[in-house]
């Protein structure tokens, strides 16, 4: 296991860029994403779950490479934090987007309740074909620290 980054460790890490990769809204993909949302066909990849999904799908790391990064593995208990989007032009199906990102923010908090933890926060962006700017996601996750 990769060791727990100590807080000026944490700090290092901020800026970390993301491989990053693309994402192509097939229009199967959409359709069964709309299905499993209860939502119809009609309303494509106007949901901004969509700018989420293949923001991770396309980071360039899995959710283990990820973790790791920070010392952690899956039996360590990671939690989604906080999530904000923002959809600057609709998604369309059929195109293909850019994926890049970067860790914008790394910081350990005690809590009375629930001890040692760290908060990542991480931005992924979604570019058109023309290199504009379509979506942008920030998320955190929380690292419980149960060994410190």
């Amino acid at each position: 296991m990769t060791e727990v980054p100590d807080e000026d460790g944490l700090l290092r890490l901020v800026g970390t860029p993301f491989p990053g990769g693309t994402f192509t809204f097939e229009p199967w993909w959409v359709r069964l994403a709309n299905d499993c949302a209860l939502a119809p066909a009609s309303d494509g990849a106007a949901s901004p779950v969509f700018a989420f999904l293949a923001a991770t799908a396309a980071m360039g790391w899995s959710w283990e490479q990820l973790w790791a990064l920070f010392g952690a593995t899956e039996a360590d208990g990671p939690m989604a934090g906080e999530t904000a989007t923002e959809i600057v032009e609709p998604l369309r199906v059929g195109a293909t987007y850019t994926v890049s990102g970067q860790i914008v923010s790394a910081v350990r908090k005690r809590g009375a309740r629930t001890g040692v933890f760290d908060l990542v926060g991480y931005r992924l962006d979604l570019h058109d074909e023309l290199g504009s700017l379509a979506a942008s996601c920030t998320n955190s996750i929380i690292f419980p620290r149960r060994s410190l």
